[in-house]
């Protein structure tokens, strides 16, 4: 569509199970090529949490004018949820708000969402207010979502399975640490998958794979640290700003 000036489309969808899970595939099998595409312009990438997000996702990529990459993961092939009756569309680039919060921001995609929200039970246990967005859409992706959630917590742990040397989360680190410096009071931090071969041994791959454990251990360390008086300050004011624009809306 690019290369002839809109004259052509592809409106293609392609699907693929994706991702480990602790399900022992190992590294012929188990992989998060969602990266891969990312590095490709042109296509478009979602990778659904839910059964619901699954079918509005779809119906959302095969209405699209471009190539659209569905990323299933494995683990969540055997999960069950109602699906809302009629036409049930998802638009691609918009995140979802799972749960809110206000002292760290928890993002993830899909099976890592579920870990994000058991991570946040355990958390709201300890007195911690966690904000947990599902990014649904990798391209295009919506920063928007994660600057404002950034905004009003501070803090941004960022959850995916792709090994720690590179990944989406890379990317959205990256966004908020050239858009949204000032906001933060703590470090940006990511847990990821292992920087080694997937092993098949299910002992092995708990110790590379991500889990609730190790997103509640993630912020904990986080809310140990010290923030800045110049962090604090600003958090401060976005949060009386927001305080405002409620005010105005009641």
């Amino acid at each position: 569509r690019y290369m002839t000036g809109g004259q052509v489309s592809l409106p293609l969808v392609m699907r693929g199970a994706s991702g480990f899970g602790s399900l022992g595939f190992g590294s012929q099998h188990g992989q998060s090529a969602e990266n891969w595409a990312m590095c490709v312009p042109g296509l478009k990438i979602v990778s659904p949490s839910t059964p619901a997000e699954m079918a509005g996702l779809l119906a959302a990529a095969i209405r699209d004018a471009d190539p659209v990459l569905v990323f299933e993961h494995k683990a969540l092939y055997g999960a069950k949820q109602t699906v809302p009756d009629g036409e049930h569309l998802v638009p691609l680039g918009t995140a979802r708000v799972v749960r809110e919060g206000s002292d760290v921001t928890l993002v993830g995609l899909s099976i890592t969402v579920r870990h994000c929200e058991q991570a946040a039970d355990t958390l709201a246990a300890e007195g911690i207010d966690a904000h947990v967005l599902d990014l649904r859409s990798l391209v295009p992706l919506d920063a928007q979502a994660v600057l404002a959630s950034v905004a009003r917590t501070g803090r941004l742990v960022v959850v995916e399975e792709n090994p720690g040397q590179l990944g989406w989360g890379a990317a959205v680190a990256s966004i908020v640490a050239e858009e949204a410096f000032d906001d933060l009071v703590a470090p940006i931090t990511r847990v990821t998958g292992g920087n080694i071969p997937w092993p098949v041994a299910r002992e092995l791959e708990a110790e590379v794979d991500v889990s609730p454990e190790r997103v509640v251990a993630a912020v904990r360390n986080l809310m140990k640290r010290e923030p800045s008086t110049r962090a604090v300050g600003a958090l401060r004011r976005s949060r009386s700003q927001e305080g405002v624009q409620h005010a105005d809306q009641r």
